[in-house]
C-alpha cells in the first residue's frame, strides 16, 4: 500500500480545474468527518466517472435484473415486495436520493427514511420529493454513528455506494439486523473491492492495458487538455486526506452480512477495470454513435473476462433476516 502514488499528483491537479482551490483547501480542516462531506455535499457537482455512461447504467440493469432498461429499484419491488403495502425503508449514506426517490414512487411504501451527513443534497431531494407530491419520504442530516436504531422499526434497509463509507462495519450491520423487522430485507449495491481503493497488480495492469488500446481523443481528461496516460491508484496518504471514509473497511462487507443474514440474491456489478479505465474520461462515451459504442462493448468484454477470475468490486445483494 504506497503512501503517495503519480496518481495522487494528476488527481490534485485535475481536483482543482474541475471544483477550484476551495475545494482543495477544505482537505486541510482537522475534522475528518468535514473533509467527507466537503468530498460530497454539492448538488452542483459535475464529473466524469464511468456511472455517467448511459452504457454503463443500461450494463448494471442488466446484470441484476437481466433486463438493461429495469433498474434495481423496480426490480426489488417487483420480486420481494410485490402486493405489500405500508413499508418502511431506511437509506443510510442515501446522498441525493435518487434511489430513494425511486422506491418513493411505488405506492406500497408509507416511509421512505433518508440519512446522510450531506445536508445540501438531502435539501436538493427533499425539493425534488416536493416537487413530485411524494409525502411518505423523510430527511435527516445525520452521521451514522448517531444513528438512532428502533427495534424491529423497518421492512427494507437500504446501502447504495454507502456501506463502504462507514468505520466498524459489522457493528452497523448488527444494528442493522436489529432495525428490520422479520423477514425484512438488506438490499446493498455497493463496493466491497479492496481497501482504500489498494487495487493489486494484476487489476492495475489489466486497466492500463485497456487504457492504453482507447484512441487519443478518447483520452483527454475532463476540463483538461492533458490526455489520460496511466492509471497508479490512489496513495494512502491521499486517500486519508481527501476522503478519510472511502472504502474504509470495504472489505468486511461481505463477511459482516454473511454473518447474520440469508442471502437471497448476489450478483456481481463488475467496475475492476470500467471504473479505473473511466475515471476522468467518462464524458467521451456518451454518445451513441457506433464508433464510441464499439469502444465501450470492447471495454465491457475486457471486463467480463477479468471478472471470470477475480471478484467484483461491485455486488449487488439482497439479503433477508430469518422470520
Amino acid at each position: 500500500m504506497p503512501l503517495i502514488t503519480a496518481d495522487d499528483f494528476v488527481e490534485t491537479c485535475a481536483k482543482l480545474r474541475q471544483r477550484g482551490a476551495a475545494f482543495l483547501l477544505s482537505k486541510l480542516n482537522p475534522s475528518a468527518l468535514a473533509r467527507t462531506q466537503s468530498t460530497f455535499d454539492d448538488p452542483a457537482l459535475r464529473a466524469a466517472n464511468w456511472w455517467i455512461v448511459p452504457a454503463v447504467r443500461a450494463r448494471w440493469n442488466e446484470k441484476i435484473t437481466g433486463d438493461p432498461a429495469l433498474p434495481y429499484e423496480a426490480y426489488v419491488v417487483q420480486q420481494y415486495l410485490r402486493g405489500r403495502t405500508g413499508l418502511r425503508l431506511c437509506s443510510l449514506g442515501s446522498g441525493a436520493c435518487s434511489h430513494e426517490l425511486a422506491f418513493a414512487r411505488h405506492p406500497g411504501f408509507a416511509l421512505v427514511e433518508c440519512v446522510d451527513i450531506a445536508g445540501a443534497l438531502l435539501a436538493e431531494a427533499a425539493r425534488q420529493a416536493e416537487r413530485e407530491g411524494l409525502r411518505n419520504l423523510r430527511f435527516a442530516v445525520r452521521d451514522v454513528n448517531r444513528q438512532p436504531w428502533p427495534a424491529a422499526a423497518y421492512d427494507v434497509v437500504l446501502f447504495h455506494s454507502a456501506l463502504h463509507h462507514f468505520r466498524r462495519v459489522d457493528e452497523v450491520v448488527g444494528h442493522v439486523w436489529d432495525a428490520l423487522r422479520p423477514g425484512g430485507l438488506l438490499v446493498l449495491n455497493d463496493y466491497v473491492g479492496p481497501n482504500r481503493l489498494q487495487w493489486g497488480p494484476a487489476q492495475l495492469a489489466a486497466a492500463n492495458q485497456l487504457l492504453g488500446r482507447l484512441p487519443a481523443a478518447y483520452r483527454c481528461r475532463y476540463l483538461s487538455e492533458r490526455p489520460k496516460t496511466r492509471i497508479t491508484g490512489p496513495g494512502r496518504l491521499r486517500m486519508l486526506v481527501a476522503d478519510p471514509s472511502e472504502a474504509v473497511e470495504s472489505e468486511n462487507i461481505l463477511p459482516a452480512v454473511h454473518r447474520r443474514f440469508a442471502v437471497l440474491e448476489e450478483k456481481a456489478v463488475g467496475g475492476n477495470l470500467l471504473a479505473l479505465v473511466l475515471k476522468d474520461i467518462a464524458h467521451h462515451f456518451l454518445t451513441s454513435d457506433p464508433a464510441t459504442q464499439q469502444l465501450l462493448q470492447a471495454l465491457f468484454a475486457a471486463e467480463d473476462a477479468f471478472l471470470a477470475h477475480h471478484p467484483s468490486d461491485l455486488l449487488f445483494g439482497v439479503y433477508q433476516k430469518p422470520y
